[in-house]
């Protein structure tokens, strides 16, 4: 800066600005020929500028890091007080610091009158050249958000989605883990799970659980519903609200009818009941002369 005065000072050949070896020459010879109290007033002039851009450049450091701490904590509070899930409470405080942190770096330097264009240009380009090559990684990681935030399911919930069911053991940032029944792991990337359909359910803590049993046509239906019924209303595990159990006759095949009876449960006594009325329908209809339908063709044969 105290050159670039001297020069503005002194008239310089424009053939002399060339060559740097002659501008060199020229600028020495300028500092030379000025008077040392000129030296010493531009000097000083040039050292208070400065030092008033140091000193704010430290204020506006000084306060805005604070501000980020505050900042932090206000969103620390927030996460506490809607009880968000660990891991999306660290996320939110780990990018607000680092974004901000970035921005009050980039404020600072450029209350030193340093060009900042070129930085921040490079950083917007750093960050589409990241966000293109992880866009599939950013589809599930702004998906795990989404999850956490609004919590369409909790880790405990039964669910089926993407064509899988079972119980949701994790729910992680960029994927969720559940166990199916024969206890597989699945895990579900969270950028298809948060855009698909997902069904719960534990939402509600209660679920209906259907037999369809087929009988020959003939049957005598009434005594078929009876028998279901029974054996359904004498489980321990039949919760009556909603609905108590009931049967009705769903539909006709060939060579027998359906009859569907249906009954609420708990979510953790689904199979249970499931698998214990299955077995119960096949040992008592048996007895109370209620057989299931045996496939059967008629073929006729005529002589030529």
């Amino acid at each position: 800066m105290l050159l670039i005065n001297l020069l503005q000072a002194q008239t310089i050949p424009a053939d002399s600005l060339k060559e740097p070896a002659a501008v060199l020459d020229q600028t020495i010879k300028t500092i030379i020929q000025t008077p040392v109290d000129q030296l010493i007033s531009t000097g000083l002039d040039y050292g208070l500028k400065f030092g008033v851009k140091i000193l704010a450049a430290i204020a506006i450091y000084l306060i805005g890091a604070w501000l980020i701490r505050k900042i932090k904590t206000i969103i620390r509070k927030i996460c506490e007080r809607r009880s968000l899930d660990a891991s999306l409470t660290t996320f939110l405080l780990s990018f607000t610091s680092i974004s901000l942190s970035i921005l009050l770096i980039v404020t600072t330097i450029s209350v030193l009158g340093v060009d900042t264009t070129s930085f921040v240009a490079l950083l917007a380009g750093s960050g589409v050249a990241i966000g293109m090559a992880l866009s599939g990684t950013l589809q599930n990681f702004s998906g795990g958000i989404m999850i956490l935030v609004f919590k369409p399911f909790k880790v405990g919930d039964y669910i089926e989605a993407q064509g899988y069911g079972g119980t949701v053991t994790s729910i992680e940032i960029t994927a969720t883990h559940i166990n199916t029944p024969d206890n597989k792991k699945i895990i579900l990337p969270n950028g298809a799970l948060s855009n698909g359909t997902i069904n719960n359910y534990s939402t509600t803590g209660l679920r209906r659980c259907d037999w369809n049993v087929s009988v020959p046509y003939g049957t005598d239906l009434d005594k078929a519903k009876e028998v279901g019924l029974s054996l359904i209303r004498k489980h321990k595990a039949v919760v009556n609200d909603p609905a108590a159990p009931h049967v009705y006759l769903s539909s006709f095949e060939a060579g027998y009818v359906v009859l569907s009876f249906r009954s609420w449960v708990k979510v953790d006594d689904y199979w249970d009941i499931f698998f214990d009325i299955n077995e119960e329908i096949y040992k008592e209809f048996p007895k109370n002369g209620l057989n299931a339908p045996i496939p059967k063709m008629d073929v006729t044969v005529k002589n030529a």
